[in-house]
């Protein structure tokens, strides 16, 4: 009969169980080491990205609206809507779509974490089944063999 199957755990996975999933809200060790101009950044994008800052970015564009419509230049005209009205307003909406999205994916990384646990935890459940297996299956060689012995004499 072949040896037993030794089980030796991946050590990978008792790594990742005490590090849990990889989300933006767990990078707390990062943030501490930003430099000044990194925080500074990570302040104004946070500020930034809301909608508040869309809706007052509206109002600021709006300012200049009815001089560039006076102008009667239609390249005045387009130049506002393409340059003041687009980019200020779109800026903070595209920043809070993608903080929606990093939400999102935040929120998948701890479901595919937590789906790896519970399958890891199966299988050491798997593990175990297949030792008590084997013990079993030890046993029967065994009592087999005796009996062969037995029926040659």
């Amino acid at each position: 009969m072949a040896a037993n199957f030794d089980y030796q755990p991946h050590p990978h996975a008792e790594t990742r169980q005490a590090k849990g999933p990889a989300v933006s809200v767990k990078h707390n060790e990062t943030k501490a080491k930003l430099s000044l101009n990194d925080k500074i950044g990570l302040r104004l994008t946070k500020s930034v990205g809301t909608m508040w800052a869309a809706y007052v970015f509206v109002g600021l564009a709006l300012i200049s609206l009815p001089a560039a419509l006076a102008s009667g230049n239609e390249l005045v005209i387009v130049a506002w809507i393409a340059q003041t009205f687009l980019q200020l307003v779109l800026l903070p909406v595209i920043i809070v779509g993608q903080n929606i999205q990093a939400a999102a994916a935040d929120a998948r990384a701890v479901a595919t974490y937590e789906d790896a646990t519970a399958l890891l935890e199966e299988a050491k459940q798997v593990q175990k089944h297949l030792d008590a297996q084997d013990e079993a299956l030890t046993k029967l060689a065994a009592d087999l063999a005796r009996i062969e012995k037995k029926l040659k004499k």
